[in-house]
């Protein structure tokens, strides 16, 4: 049963978007749920960074809408976004947390202990007063993550969190993501590797030039997927 103030399902429908005269995205129709994440996957140029800033209401639509389950139009406070490579502030990295949550008005009494427990969540609690900027690149993605969940988001989007990580901090950030899905946050999240989107997706969504091809619950796409593009795709052929 959905919760009386949830923002879930946030549904997309008819979503195209445009640039240069080209068509990046066309006619994306899709809900998201709550549950186990949603790993998008497909070739690059597919779409799949645009696709997700769509849905988080950083890129306006060419076409078509994306509304929460209160029928408003994206962004809505209850939602962030982590990025392939992060923004930091010059600031040490618990002052990183400390300022999204100064912006969303959360008491400044209660501040610090949310930004410490955000901190210790991706396991970062001891570097707080490090300038964020001397972290290496998988504390700096972790530190990202932190600042996103320090405020609780009920739909967290992340693109391509791992590309630039070595699998040390690669495994780091999926085990954060794993225990922020296990605490009911609902993961949106792009990636170019397999093997990450089959040990964290509870459903995939194939995209393949612009278009959804293909749907389903993560374990029966990986062992059978039902269309010619997605079957190449998982056998590393180029489709085009």
């Amino acid at each position: 049963m959905r919760k009386p103030d949830s923002i879930l399902p946030l549904v997309a429908e008819g979503l195209s978007f445009a640039a240069g005269g080209a068509t990046i995205l066309e006619d994306i129709s899709l809900s998201i749920e709550a549950g186990g994440p949603t790993v998008i996957i497909g070739p690059n140029g597919a779409g799949k960074s645009v696709l997700l800033r769509l849905l988080h209401g950083l890129l306006a639509p060419s076409a078509g809408t994306v509304r929460d389950a209160g029928r408003r139009e994206v962004p809505g406070p209850a939602q962030a976004m982590v990025f392939q490579r992060p923004v930091l502030l010059r600031r040490s990295a618990l002052a990183n947390v400390l300022y999204p949550l100064r912006l969303a008005g959360v008491p400044r009494a209660e501040r610090e202990a949310k930004a410490r427990e955000a901190l210790a969540l991706v396991g970062l609690a001891q570097m707080a007063d490090r300038p964020a900027r001397q972290l290496s690149g998988g504390e700096q993605q972790r530190l990202a993550l932190a600042r996103a969940a320090a405020l609780g988001p009920e739909l967290l989007f992340l693109d391509e969190p791992c590309a630039s990580l070595d699998p040390a901090a690669t495994r780091a950030v999926e085990e954060i993501v794993a225990a922020l899905a296990a605490r009911g946050t609902k993961i949106v999240m792009t990636t170019h590797d397999l093997g990450q989107a089959r040990r964290l997706a509870g459903e995939i969504v194939f995209l393949h030039r612009g278009r959804i091809i293909e749907r389903g619950e993560a374990p029966a796409f990986f062992a059978s997927p039902a269309t010619s593009e997605a079957k190449a795709f998982l056998t590393g052929e180029l489709i085009w």
